[in-house]
């Protein structure tokens, strides 16, 4: 038997979850359907749990500007739903002379994406706030915090079942089928219990799956499908206190934002993630990976001690394949960008996906009703 709905979401990670809100909020019969067993297990709890401010990505890209109008509604929501968070704010470092050329650049991007509350700071003045820091300049980023991800996705999930939406778990989709009438889209999914449901409105929110989920829709056109890359983000914890109350970033690297230090809400330190490349997904965290570790921090914390770090997690970020020296930006796709009605795709949506998941849902729910 085939349940005709008005909306399925594909994927609850915080991103999916945060659209599956918008759609149900909108009084559209929404269900959402998740391959694993509960909300979150991948992108969404691998992370380093941080609320960006929005000042690394390029000006005009959908990064810049869901980061910026993200990270503004999701304060706001956290007030509003008690979400434990922190505006702890975060320092990026330049550790040698030849970095703070980069480090202005950062500042003069920030500032073309709206950031009107960054500092310069000195090596005395960031010392001043940071006594532990080795630095030559630094900027200061007050809107910068951390966040209870988890907390964040239970509010959602909960929004989402009180607005009437239906949440499936372990119902991975194994296939589908766009409709020639243009009604919707086929959908099926196996699991403990598979289901064939036919959605006028289909999102898929399928993070590192999301290019497997798309190909698997006949009518989908492939060549629309942009190819993607694993990179995986190993994360050492600290063993000990922390003397930072800031979040420590070094200048950015390829592939990610460099080897940083991040405070959970009870202040205990991590660091990382780094940047490796896989081909398949393995979450296990090497331990001889330290090593590395260690150089990187110590240009920013000379006094990190020896045998202080031991294997955290890691998490797997959802690139996308682009030309070397070429920023990756969100792809969100509606139908003008694959011909498909009622049909959005996103791909690519790494960092600051979290920051940005309101944002990312309201641009989604935009796609939906444009014709």
């Amino acid at each position: 038997m085939t349940d005709r709905v008005d909306c399925v979401v594909i994927g609850a990670g915080v991103v999916g979850l945060a659209v599956a809100r918008a759609c149900a909020l909108a009084g559209w019969e929404t269900i959402l359907i998740e391959a694993e067993h509960a909300i979150g297990t991948g992108t969404s709890s691998r992370n380093s749990e941080v609320i960006h401010a929005g000042i690394y990505y390029p000006r005009g890209s959908l990064k810049a500007r869901l980061c910026v109008e993200g990270r503004r509604a999701l304060y706001a929501y956290c007030d509003s739903h008690g979400i434990p968070h922190r505006r702890c704010g975060k320092l990026i470092v330049a550790t040698r002379d030849e970095q703070v050329e980069a480090l202005r650049r950062i500042g003069a991007a920030a500032a073309a994406n709206g950031m009107d509350d960054l500092r310069w700071l000195q090596r005395g003045q960031a010392q001043a706030l940071e006594p532990a820091l080795h630095c030559i300049a630094a900027l200061e980023s007050p809107s910068t915090g951390i966040i209870d991800s988890h907390g964040l996705m239970l509010a959602l999930q909960g929004d989402f079942e009180t607005a009437g939406g239906m949440l499936a778990f372990r119902s991975p989709v194994t296939g589908g089928q766009v409709l020639g009438d243009g009604s919707g889209i086929l959908l099926r999914t196996g699991g403990d219990e598979p289901m064939e449901l036919l959605a006028t409105r289909t999102v898929n929110c399928a993070g590192l799956q999301a290019q497997t989920v798309a190909a698997a829709i006949v009518g989908v056109p492939a060549a629309s499908i942009p190819p993607g890359r694993y990179a995986k983000g190993n994360y050492y914890s600290l063993s000990g206190a922390a003397p930072f109350s800031r979040l420590i970033y070094p200048i950015p690297e390829p592939g990610g934002l460099g080897v940083h230090l991040t405070l959970d809400l009870g202040g205990q330190a991590r660091f990382g993630p780094d940047v490796e490349w896989i081909d398949a997904l393995d979450y296990t965290v090497d331990p001889a990976r330290a090593e590395g570790f260690y150089a990187a921090i110590r240009h920013y914390w000379p006094g990190l001690p020896d045998a202080a770090l031991q294997p955290g997690y890691a998490g797997i970020r959802p690139k996308l394949a682009v030309p070397a020296g070429q920023d990756a930006d969100f792809v969100i796709q509606g139908a003008r960008a694959h011909g498909v009605p009622g049909l959005v795709n996103l791909y690519g949506i790494e960092s600051p996906g979290l920051t940005a998941c309101l944002a990312i849902a309201g641009e989604v729910m935009r796609r939906l009703e444009a014709p």
